[in-house]
């Protein structure tokens, strides 16, 4: 791999990362809250949450950045699906703004590693 590809590839990596410091804060927001104590989906959002970010940690720690990219595009599909169900309940549960700022801020951020994964 040319050293301009491999540039390209180490800064999508810290660029994802970057993301899942978001993502990390809303996963940890959902956890703690109050409503999720009872709300089955809302624990299994944050669950899937931190599957995510837990599947490309060793790769990250091994700084193998092919290993994070083709881990961080296998796992995609289930972090989006948990950011959807998010925002598809996230009224439902509270309209806090709280709530409101975390489903959006989780959408952005995931849309956002979708749009880099992609373009690798």
């Amino acid at each position: 791999m040319s050293d301009t590809a491999n540039n390209d590839v180490t800064s999508t990596v810290s660029s994802i990362d970057d993301q899942l410091s978001h993502i990390w804060m809303v996963r940890t927001f959902i956890k703690h809250s109050d409503e999720a104590v009872d709300d089955e989906e809302l624990s299994e959002i944050a669950r899937e949450l931190y599957d995510y970010i837990l599947a490309v940690a060793p790769a990250k720690q091994a700084d193998d950045d092919e290993a994070y990219l083709k881990m961080a595009k296998k796992k995609y599909a289930k972090l989006k699906s948990a950011g959807i169900l998010f925002a598809e309940i996230q009224a439902e549960v509270s309209s806090h703004t709280n709530f409101e700022m975390a489903a959006r801020s989780l959408t952005l951020s995931i849309n956002r590693i979708g749009e880099l994964i992609q373009r690798t």
